[in-house]
């Protein structure tokens, strides 16, 4: 399948906003300038033309030329007035505000075009702070590849930056062409110094034998970059924001849906607008609450075993404890000889007293007889029970969304998060796969509803069900172990709950279109949560998160994987232009929460609430006083104060 992309409006004014910033600025096409090649090869023979590199032209508009573009494009948009310039990256800084799903991948490319087109500008380096969202970005450009043909009669030339290739650099600073280089920030934001513990970001600031003695960084900044942000929330620390400086850029875009540090804004397009226009999936939510769980059962969930240099090993436990107000769960560290009795003050912990604390296999055992290993819950029989529930919710919201889809051509797909990849499937001592608790649940559920439910359906959506045995509707995504081919955990780095697995999302992105089709069984996939940065499948219908309850997880970044909306056997965007007012009773997300209707929802206006740009509570003659609108003509035009009245 390949996607069919179309010319969008909403997309179209964010790409204007930023090219009207410059506007007045003369086009230079091609700007030369003689590049440092290094120490040559000794025999190596270079010509007049080797030297000739090609890199973006000076901004010749003055500080109050653009701050006077900037406000007539805040006043046009209805966006509030910058004070000032941004100067933190380059003559100036603008932010483009896009909710998860309307497509700020596909506006950044269109705008590097336009700015081509426009000015003669190049050379981009699109910054992004996770491996997921690089990977992702990278198979964007790939995708839309023929469609900006269509449009432009070129193609961008884009690379992944990559220390072990630093010849690509050349290639990026000798082509005239459009030149994109794509870099998360681990690969320069560790350390500017050339001592540095991280391997990659060492190397783009040391001069290389193998790169004419040359510094990467060097080679970069010669050709004045424009710096596309990706997710900037996400890149403010203070190392990452000294390092960009060294790329010496021309100017910065900034794209996120929830922008932390503010520059000057020329375009915005929230969760509410988003909502309005009908360019994301409407949520919905089933949430499940546990009753008379506490002081039931000596409920244990060993988390972590922390290891230090000077100290023995200690467990991080979670447990319930008995407090001021109630009975209530804790996690607590605890050391060899420690009781949970003493520590909870409930008699269901009598004889928990801590034995040996297993570092090679991460368990605890105490003194009467029991053992658990990290990631595993004790004595807690609600928490199975409620995770089956979530399943078979899951099977059951997706069947009723599958039979209405079915015969407008649309895959339906759902998605579980899990935090261990063993709870789907493990392995035995002769390397032979090992069914999980989740598997075994999932096919029990999912037998069970087809058996009751399936003579309820019509004819062609019974045969296109009958077609697939229930071992072939589901697949697990998961970290691969290189010595043996194993599904493993997706490890993570402090300080980030996302993977840098750069197999994973291989996997994920290269199956992407194929997951589209009805030829393709699987409907339902099982992933490691750390993974979930690489998941925007657009027909992603249902989300499960089947972790420990006790997992922080941001609710608009659970609902984020399924807000774009789907796409047809052909490819086809189902958004308004297709469906017209149905387009959201089409493209429902259903979350199947781990905790109440009440608590998820809540979290997740509230978080939603705090990403909103500010609006006026009501429509007085202050709020229409000084707006642009558009009259019937098409021409422009200020509203004063006696139009407002």
């Amino acid at each position: 399948m390949k996607f069919n992309f179309k010319i969008q409006q909403y997309q179209t004014d964010a790409v204007e906003s930023t090219v009207a910033a410059f506007a007045g600025q003369p086009s230079r096409d091609g700007f030369q300038y003689r590049r440092d090649l290094g120490k040559n090869d000794v025999g190596r023979i270079t010509y007049d033309d080797d030297y000739a590199g090609f890199r973006n032209a000076d901004i010749e508009l003055t500080d109050q030329d653009m701050s006077t573009n900037i406000r007539n494009i805040q006043e046009s948009n209805n966006i509030p007035m910058s004070k000032a310039l941004s100067h933190d990256l380059g003559r100036v800084g603008l932010d483009i505000e896009m909710e998860t799903g309307t497509g700020k991948t596909y506006v950044y490319i269109k705008t590097m075009f336009e700015l081509n087109k426009r000015y003669g500008w190049s050379k981009f380096i699109v910054v992004v702070p996770s491996i997921a969202i690089r990977e992702g970005v990278a198979k964007s450009f790939r995708m839309l590849e023929d469609h900006f043909m269509e449009y432009y009669g070129k193609k961008a030339r884009y690379f992944i930056y990559n220390s072990s290739n630093l010849q690509q650099l050349d290639s990026f600073s000798s082509d005239a062409g459009i030149n994109v280089m794509i870099i998360n920030t681990q690969a320069f934001a560790s350390s500017l110094k050339e001592g540095a513990k991280n391997k990659e970001s060492r190397i783009i600031y040391s001069e290389r034998d193998d790169f004419g003695s040359r510094k990467p960084i060097d080679v970069i900044a010669a050709n004045r970059p424009i710096i596309i942000m990706d997710e900037p929330q996400k890149m403010e620390g203070t190392a990452t924001q000294a390092a960009l400086k060294r790329f010496k850029p021309l100017f910065a875009l900034y794209y996120s849906a929830t922008h932390k540090t503010s520059h000057n804004c020329i375009y915005a397009l929230d969760a509410l607008d988003a909502y309005k226009q009908k360019l994301v999936k409407k949520i919905q939510v089933k949430g499940f609450e546990v009753k008379n769980l506490r002081g039931a059962s000596s409920y244990l969930y060993l988390d972590s075993i922390i290891l230090s240099k000077n100290k023995p090993p200690v467990a991080r436990i979670e447990l319930e404890v008995k407090g001021a107000s109630g009975i209530r769960k804790e996690s607590r560290k605890f050391d060899v000889h420690d009781s949970l009795y003493s520590a909870s003050e409930l008699h269901e912990y009598d004889g928990f007293t801590i034995s040996d604390i297993n570092v090679y296999n991460d368990s605890v055992s105490f003194t009467n007889g029991i053992t658990i290993h990290k990631g595993e819950v004790y004595g807690d029989s609600s928490q199975e029970t409620m995770q089956r529930v979530q399943i078979r919710e899951t099977i059951a919201s997706h069947f009723e969304k599958e039979r209405d889809l079915f015969n407008k051509g649309i895959k339906t797909l759902s998605l579980f998060f899990l935090d261990e990849v063993a709870n789907y499937k493990s392995y035995n001592e002769a390397g032979e796969e090992v069914k999980g608790k989740f598997w075994n649940i999932f096919e029990e559920e999912y037998s069970n509803y087809l058996n009751e439910n399936l003579s309820l359906f019509d004819d062609g959506y019974q045969r296109y069900l009958r077609r697939f045995d229930v071992s072939q509707v589901h697949r697990g995504y998961f970290s691969i172990d290189k010595k043996t081919g194993h599904s493993i955990d997706s490890e993570t780095k402090r300080g980030s709950d996302m993977s840098d697995d750069i197999s994973a999302y291989d996997l994920i992105l290269k199956n992407k279109e194929r997951l589209l089709s009805f030829d393709e069984p699987c409907r339902f996939i099982f992933s490691h949560s750390a993974l979930r940065e690489g998941w925007d499948n657009p027909n992603v219908f249902q989300i499960c998160t089947l972790r420990h309850a006790n997992s922080a997880i941001a609710k608009r970044q659970e609902v984020g994987r399924g807000l774009r909306l789907c796409v047809d056997q052909q490819g086809n965007r189902m958004d308004y232009q297709e469906l017209g007012d149905d387009v959201q009773e089409v493209n429902k997300l259903t979350v199947i929460a781990n905790e109440s209707y009440t608590d998820f929802v809540d979290g997740l206006q509230r978080e939603t609430k705090e990403s909103l740009r500010e609006r006026p509570t009501k429509a007085d003659i202050n709020f229409f006083e000084g707006k642009v609108v558009t009259r019937a003509d098409g021409g422009r035009q200020t509203i004063n104060r006696q139009e407002a009245i």
